[in-house]
């Protein structure tokens, strides 16, 4: 089942996983902010990827690098020539679109009108500012387009203090900013966005078995994270589609409500990006193989990923609507790892019996799990809360637990529910949730 974008929407300001930003303002356009729920979805999804690409592995190291760079890293890089989309602007209504991404290539969405556009022109989508008190060319500085380049330009201090040996990885996790001429789809294209990075750099003749590994690895993640294989795939981008940089490039795409589109590339980046930055910077970056005596530019693969996009992706996913006692229950069957609470503590009643004991446990709980304490409405709703909020075990204390100190354990898919001693309760949830 797709869920209708629409759906997504009013349930993200509903329950509060995504804001308009800047809305008690009239909000601007194609820039979001992040809620309570949304914000600890977000950041569990970027920390499902650095577990996965960086804590479990022995060969990948991490990095955090400037937002701001120096202006002649996205000169050398190729990005100040580049990096850009085709504009054309409707002479009739004056909307400016993206050409390659119009139905119609002749007709303005806009206003409808045909043959109506100009010359298409090359729009660059790097934001640019500048530092210091005075603007000047001389001080002209763009925000990061991405945060690739941080990683090779600290290719060599990263390989040095850590000895890193081929092959190795450097990856990444931030803020990338690209001024879109058409962003939309709520989060999916925005024109500030988390990004989540990975450089692979080994030896070129190795390029393409890595390549192939890290495909395997990327399309896995997504299903061990309970991702319907049914809306995946891996589409190879046709040799007109490939980056200037890019030998080979796959992505893997989501089943989203307009169709098939992008959660993250994979690329064969070649020894460009090194090559480049050893020209124009004059610093050898060639990897030397001490036992073969030489010294070459490694070859890197790229997984690229937008966490806000993956964010978007696996709450799609996970909605999911079903008949119980004939109501509809709203369930988002989002994987412990991601949910933005794995435990809510629900007393049965609000009476200061329940209530002192059952904060208490809750605040015990805490220091295990993410949590919520409810008390508000009557206990069938607020099992239904927590349901559309994807929280996989709710708690409850109620009157009987005051004598026989055990609680009713609920589990959010199948709606059994168990009866648990609270001495054994963190061990119960910890064989379910799995969370390490």
């Amino acid at each position: 089942m797709t869920v209708a974008l629409e759906t997504i929407v009013n349930l993200s300001k509903r329950r509060g996983f995504v804001f308009q930003s800047s809305e008690i303002y009239g909000g601007i356009r194609s820039t979001y902010d992040y809620g309570p729920l949304g914000a600890a979805l977000l950041r569990n999804v970027k920390d499902a990827w650095w577990r996965s690409m960086v804590q479990y592995r022995d060969n990948v190291v991490g990095l955090d690098s400037a937002i701001i760079q120096a202006r002649t890293v996205w000169q050398a890089s190729g990005h100040e020539d580049t990096f850009t989309d085709p504009l054309v602007e409707c002479r009739n209504c004056n909307a400016r679109h993206r050409l390659d991404k119009l139905d119609d290539p002749d007709r303005c969405p806009t206003c409808g009108k045909s043959g109506t556009f100009t010359e298409p022109m090359q729009f660059n989508l790097m934001f640019r500012t500048h530092t210091g008190p005075v603007e000047s060319d001389e001080n002209m500085v763009y925000l990061r387009p991405e945060t690739a380049q941080g990683i090779f330009i600290n290719y060599e201090n990263v390989r040095r203090t850590n000895r890193m040996q081929l092959p190795f990885g450097i990856a990444q996790v931030g803020k990338s900013f690209r001024n879109e001429i058409t962003p939309g789809q709520f989060v999916f294209r925005t024109r500030e966005f988390d990004q989540m990075e990975m450089e692979f750099f080994c030896r070129p003749e190795e390029a393409s078995r890595w390549f192939a590994y890290w495909q395997e690895q990327r399309l896995n993640w997504y299903l061990d994270l309970g991702m319907d294989k049914d809306k995946l795939r891996i589409r190879p981008h046709e040799e007109d589609e490939l980056s200037h940089y890019a030998a080979e490039t796959v992505d893997i795409e989501f089943a989203f409500p307009w169709g098939w589109d992008e959660l993250e590339g994979l690329a064969n980046r070649t020894d460009f990006d090194l090559k480049a930055h050893s020209e124009v910077s004059g610093q050898d970056l060639r990897y030397y193989d001490a036992e073969a005596d030489e010294r070459f530019f490694p070859y890197v693969i790229e997984p690229a990923a937008g966490a806000t996009r993956l964010t978007f992706a696996f709450l799609m996913d996970a909605y999911h609507t079903e008949e119980v006692g004939g109501e509809t229950r709203v369930v988002l069957k989002l994987h412990p790892h991601l949910a933005p609470y794995q435990v809510a503590v629900l007393p049965l009643s609000k009476k200061p019996e329940l209530l002192g004991p059952a904060s208490e446990l809750a605040d015990r709980l805490r220091r295990h799990y993410m949590l919520e304490f409810d008390v508000t409405q009557s206990i069938g709703r607020r099992y239904r809360r927590q349901d559309e909020i994807g929280t996989p075990y709710v708690v409850t204390y109620d009157f009987d637990s005051l004598d026989d100190s055990a609680v009713t354990v609920r589990d959010r898919d199948t709606m059994a529910q168990d009866r648990v001693s609270i001495d054994r309760l963190t061990e119960y949830l910890d064989e379910r949730l799995k969370l390490i």
